[in-house]
């Protein structure tokens, strides 16, 4: 009799383990999922902010320029157009950082480091695991109590 019984519960405890299962699997997915659009809405974020700053960084390279050339016409002087250099420089990066591709290369460079250098990656003392996380928030449990006192 308690044979009969058995196989019916292990069957359902096997239907059970399975639907775990799928049901972790599927939540990990949405988390994946739900980070990852997460870091596409803050990369969208900073290209937006990237290109907000070109507009404003462009109009005053573009009168800074201005000025400075006529303030080198002016007193026959070449050296007064030499701050545009620079500027350009970073008027360069700026269009690129907005609508080059530098994120493009950026990108590859991320992955060549990940690739061929990934020790650089390792954080300190590795990867933090659930007895490190509890022991330091029982530290700081103990602590805070102890202060209230």
């Amino acid at each position: 009799m308690g044979f009969l019984l058995s196989k019916p519960m292990e069957q359902n405890f096997q239907k059970q383990q399975e639907f775990m299962l799928l049901n972790a699997r599927l939540q990990l997915e949405r988390q994946l999922q739900m980070q990852n659009q997460m870091r596409e809405r803050q990369m969208a974020m900073q290209m937006a902010w990237s290109r907000e700053f070109l507009k404003y960084y462009g109009s005053f390279f573009g009168l800074v320029s201005l000025g400075l050339g006529i303030g080198a016409m002016k007193k026959r002087r070449p050296a007064l157009f030499a701050p545009v250099i620079p500027l350009g420089f970073i008027m360069a990066y700026q269009v690129d950082m907005a609508y080059g591709s530098l994120i493009h290369r950026m990108r590859e460079e991320a992955e060549h480091i990940m690739g061929s250098e990934s020790d650089r990656l390792e954080m300190p003392h590795g990867m933090p695991t659930f007895e490190s996380i509890e022991k330091s928030r029982r530290a700081k449990s103990l602590l805070s109590s102890s202060l209230d006192k």
